[in-house]
This record gives C-alpha cells, sequence and structure tokens, in this order.
C-alpha cells in the first residue's frame, strides 16, 4: 500500500474525491476484459488536467511507485490490469473534443473521449475519422493509441496510428512534450508520435491527441456472401484483393460463430452454411456500384452459393450490428471467452483458417473463427471454463500453435489487441532475442524506474493465466 505521506502528496495534488484506496474502489479497477487476470492496485486516482498528471508522475517516479493508465478496460491482453500493484490513473475529467479544425481537418481530443462519440461530432460536420474498434461505444481515444486499435474499416483506411499526427504527453520524469502537429509533413527528428501510438502505456501518458480526419464517403453498400465451402471463402478474399479492390470492410464468420451471433442478434441470418463474407464498399455512387458488381463475381467464381446486397440502411446496419456482437455471443456460451488475435498475409487466410481448425481438433476444443479477414487479422475465439484445469491448459497449448503458425505463414502475434501481459511470452517469436533487446532499451532509456505499466510487452517466465491478488 501507499505510504501516508504519498498518499496525502497525491491528495494535495488532486483532491480527496480524486482518489480511492478502498477496497472496493480498488476492485473495480483490478482487471480488464481479458479473462484470468485480477491484481488490486493500491490506489484509483483521477487527475483534472495535465499539471496534475505531470506532479503525479513526478511523485511515483521518485517513489518507484508504478502507474498504469486505464481507458474503459476493455483490451484483450490484460495491458490494463495492474498486476504490479501501484496506481491506476483514470481520464474522467479529460474527456472533451477541444477543436474540431476544418480547415486543416483534423480533431484535438482528450484522452478520456469515447470514441463513438467523435465518430458521432465529426461526421455530423461532414468528416470522418475511421478507426472504428468493436468496442468503439465505451473505448476511449487514450486507449484506442496506447494499443493501437483497429477496427472493421481498418482494411480500407488503417488503423489508429494512420491518424494520430500529434500529441501531448508526459514521460516517466514528469516532463510534458508535444510531438507533431496539424501538419502534413514533419520529419523533424525521431517520430516519437509513431513509438507511443501502440506502446500500450509503458513509454508516456498520452494527455492530448491531434487526429487526422477525411472527408466522410459519399455512399456506401453491403454485401453478404454465402458459402458451403470454408476455404472457398477465405480463398475469396484474396482474391477480391488480387482484383485491385479494396473494401472498406471484408469480414469473415464461420459457421459455429455465425449460430451463435444469429441467436444473439436474430436478424435472420443464414446459420446452414459453413462460412460467411461480409462486405462494405464506400466511396462515389459510381465506385461503390462498379466495385460490388465485381466483387460479386469474384464471390460467385469462388464458389459463394448466394450474394446478397443489403437492400436498406436499416439492413446494412443490422449486419455491421451482428458482426460486432460476435464477442458478447461468443461469450454467453461458456464462463470463460478466449478471444486471440493472429494476423497473417490476406494470401494466407485460407491456410491460416484451415490450421485453426486443425489445431482445434487436435486439442479436442471449440474454436470459433471470425475477423477482419480483408487485412489478414483473425480472432479464434474458444469458449471454455477457467475452472476445468485440464481443458484450459489444452487452450493453452492450441493458442500457442495457432501463434507459430501465424509466424510460420509470415504473420504476427497479434493485428490489434496489443501484447501486454498475454502475448509477452510471444514477442521473441516475432522479433527474435536482439528485436526485444532493442525495444527494452528504448524503454530503459525513456523509463529507467521502470513505473510505466510494468510488466507488460516484456516477458516473464511463462505465460499462465492465473489470479494474481496483493
Amino acid at each position: 500500500m501507499l505510504s501516508s505521506t504519498v498518499k496525502a502528496q497525491i491528495i494535495s495534488i488532486v483532491s480527496a474525491s480524486n482518489f480511492d484506496d478502498t477496497k472496493t474502489g480498488r476492485l473495480v479497477y483490478s482487471y480488464d476484459a481479458t479473462p484470468n487476470f485480477q491484481s488490486m492496485p493500491d490506489a484509483v486516482v483521477s487527475p483534472r488536467n495535465k499539471q496534475e498528471i505531470s506532479e503525479i508522475v513526478k511523485l511515483c517516479n521518485e517513489h518507484k511507485i508504478p502507474i498504469v493508465p486505464r481507458g474503459s478496460g476493455t483490451n484483450l491482453s490484460a495491458g490494463t490490469c495492474p498486476t504490479e500493484g501501484g496506481i491506476v490513473l483514470l481520464f474522467k475529467h479529460l474527456n472533451k473534443i477541444l477543436e474540431i479544425d476544418e480547415e486543416n481537418l483534423t480533431a484535438t481530443v482528450q484522452p478520456g473521449v469515447v470514441t463513438l462519440d467523435l465518430i458521432n461530432a465529426v461526421e455530423a460536420k461532414g468528416l470522418f475519422f475511421p478507426p472504428d474498434p468493436g468496442s468503439m461505444k465505451i473505448s476511449t481515444i487514450g486507449g484506442n493509441i496506447n494499443e493501437n486499435s483497429g477496427g472493421l474499416r481498418g482494411l480500407k483506411y488503417g488503423v489508429t496510428r494512420d491518424y494520430v499526427i500529434g500529441l501531448e504527453a508526459v514521460l516517466p520524469n514528469g516532463a510534458i512534450i508535444r510531438t507533431g502537429g496539424k501538419l502534413a509533413k514533419d520529419v523533424a527528428g525521431y517520430d516519437f508520435t509513431r513509438l507511443f501510438v501502440g506502446s500500450e502505456g509503458t513509454l508516456c501518458i498520452v494527455t492530448e491527441a491531434i487526429l487526422k480526419l477525411i472527408p466522410i464517403p459519399e455512399t456506401k453498400q453491403t454485401m453478404l456472401a454465402l458459402y458451403q465451402d470454408l476455404e472457398a471463402a477465405a480463398k475469396s478474399v484474396s482474391k477480391i484483393i488480387a482484383s485491385k479492390i479494396i473494401p472498406a470492410t471484408l469480414e469473415f464468420l464461420d459457421q459455429p460463430t455465425l449460430r451463435v451471433v444469429e441467436d444473439f442478434a436474430k436478424i435472420g441470418l443464414p446459420t446452414d452454411v459453413k462460412a460467411v463474407l461480409l462486405i462494405e464498399q464506400d466511396g462515389p455512387l459510381e465506385v461503390v456500384q462498379r466495385d460490388m458488381a465485381r466483387i460479386a463475381e469474384v464471390c460467385k467464381d469462388q464458389k459463394a452459393v448466394s450474394v446478397q446486397i443489403a437492400q436498406s440502411d436499416a439492413e446494412a446496419e443490422a449486419l455491421m450490428t451482428a458482426r460486432r456482437s460476435a464477442l458478447s455471443a461468443l461469450a454467453r456460451l461458456k464462463p470463460t471467452t478466449i478471444l486471440e488475435d493472429a494476423t497473417v498475409p490476406r494470401s494466407e487466410i485460407a491456410r491460416m483458417v484451415a490450421a485453426i481448425n486443425e489445431i482445434a481438433a487436435k486439442y479436442d476444443l471449440n474454436i470459433c473463427t471470425f475477423g477482419h479477414a480483408g487485412d489478414g487479422n483473425l480472432h479464434p475465439t474458444c469458449p471454455t471454463d477457467s475452472r476445468n484445469l485440464d481443458e484450459m491448459a489444452r487452450v493453452e497449448k492450441a493458442f500457442e500453435e495457432i501463434f507459430e503458425k501465424a509466424i510460420e505463414f509470415g504473420g504476427t502475434i497479434t493485428g490489434e489487441h496489443g501484447v501486454g501481459v498475454m502475448k509477452a511470452p510471444y514477442l521473441e517469436l516475432k522479433l527474435g532475442k536482439e528485436g526485444v533487446a532493442a525495444m527494452k532499451a528504448v524503454k530503459d532509456a525513456l523509463d529507467p524506474n521502470n513505473i510505466m505499466n510494468p510488466g507488460k510487452i516484456f516477458a516473464k517466465d511463462s505465460r499462465k493465466r492465473v489470479v494474481v491478488s496483493k
């Protein structure tokens, strides 16, 4: 626990109403959306501005107290679980859209802004912020930046990193710096903006972000392609891209996922097919119509048994909402839901889907697969029960093999969930010892006392889904 002196100093900075070290208050922030990880922080602190954050960081750096910056806690790699105690930092007071600059096509926001609120605010002005993580109704911009979140529109528009052009951040020594700005070009020195995005709170605390906006697409159409052949559905993905068409969204759901999603959403999704592709294109009307016609041809050539275009905005929205509900739907099956992500080149989607199914059969597990197939990012998901130790051991082995397969196929261990604690033991698979050492050198240079979200990204002895208490 914090010493009485440190506690008093923190309260003097943020006021007593923004400091909570009660058991109940700490319990709420002892876990995130990652199954089977829990650890009590020593206190929960809600600063009101960047100056208070700077003072808190200086104090924690002096006393070597861990700091875990936290958004809505929707992350799936234990990235905001305070596994080494310390302070959980909340941003409920820093939740304002400071500016929407229509001349420079930027939005300046604080980290506590909810993603969907930002999307709605800029769309009201005819502008577009594309990153759309599945949790966008509650996820915050600060959390998205820390995790470099993706989403359904990542294929055509990219991920969070592609829209962050400037940051204000507090370094581990308490210094406040600014990076980038409202600029189309900026090569003045190291690109700290891109370094900090996706650093999972291990290098700095983001206090403000300048985000790039683009004009909102004129129109969009949504298509559902049905398949009785899983491999044909997967091959259609690479064939569509090879046809030099980049859809806004190109999603894959296998039959087990489809059945669960339909049972949850009840919108009339077909459940007697082996897989579906959910495809959306946006842009000028004539371009959208041309692209969708060509995509339909490709799907039919690849043995799609049905290709249907949504006949209304409501139908299209229902399809996308159903896809976004996949995790919620699967979570109803068993007490524990292990949702992972592995990314491969688009040309390897078919082989990766087949490998996941083989691995699931090998370990006698039910693994449902869905994901952003257009950018190669799949989400193999295993409904299980953490109390079943034998099955959990098989789940661990299965996902280890899935990550190894992804690397073998030229992919990576995570496309959007981040490394956190969960993927840390597999980071060396992707980067090698030298790559991990280079990353660690950056961490040590900026945060020599290791106060910024310690225990994340860099592996300890082994990967274990255990409850840690404090």
